[in-house]
């Protein structure tokens, strides 16, 4: 029934609507500006760390021409839960800089600019593109390419090509909720300890034969 990519995608997008018809953004932020700072610190740490972080950076600055003038140290001092942090910490400092410098203190709407920050990669840039700026994007972390794998959405090696391969799959109108949708099963059904490919839901019905883990492919 479900042994084409196709199928399998149609069945994941109308099943996680389903379970998740709202799509609230796990990163507390008042602003692009925020939501940008708090998805460069959540880079290998936790949303919910994030979330305990940044009303303590915040409260030292929560606006690029503020946050340009807090030392370095003073940034590193308060994001350190969140691992990595004397590069967040450099990074957050210099693309406050860089946004005031260039940018009017506005954050840029185009992937060209956002990349061109520092600290911002593809991922970064694409989460801030379609959850502050509407604009169609489909942010693929590590869960979501071992998401991806466990339901042969794709044979991607690496986070870049699993993107192009769901977004290939996946109606452009659906993109943005979407990505959030399969975060969300992800944390909740098919985590890396909970399911491995042949216990949550969406794997059993897609993969009712399946035997063996699904092992990701990095």
């Amino acid at each position: 029934m479900y042994n084409t990519k196709q199928a399998r995608a149609d069945f994941i997008d109308t099943r996680l609507e389903q379970l998740y018809p709202e799509t609230p953004i796990p990163l507390d932020h008042r602003d692009p500006y925020t939501l940008l700072v708090a998805v460069l610190l959540s880079a290998q740490c936790t949303d919910r760390r994030v979330n305990l972080v940044t009303p303590h950076l915040w409260a030292l600055a929560d606006n690029p021409a503020d946050m340009a003038r807090v030392p370095v140290e003073k940034i590193q001092a308060i994001i350190r839960p969140c691992g990595l942090s004397p590069r967040k910490a450099a990074a957050i400092s210099g693309l406050s800089k860089m946004l005031i410098e260039q940018h009017a203190g506005a954050v840029p709407k185009t992937f060209e600019a956002l990349e061109a920050l520092p600290g911002v990669g593809h991922k970064t840039a694409s989460v801030v593109m379609s959850q502050a700026w509407g604009h169609p994007a489909f942010p693929v972390d590590t869960h979501i390419h071992r998401l991806a794998q466990r339901w042969k959405l794709t044979e991607g090696r690496n986070v870049e090509q699993t993107e192009r391969d769901l977004k290939k799959l996946f109606p452009e109108a659906h993109w943005n909720a979407l990505h959030l949708r399969i975060i969300f099963y992800g944390r909740e059904q098919c985590t890396a300890h909970r399911c491995d490919g042949t216990v949550c839901e969406i794997c059993r019905t897609l993969f009712p034969e399946r035997k063996r883990p699904v092992k990701t492919k990095k």
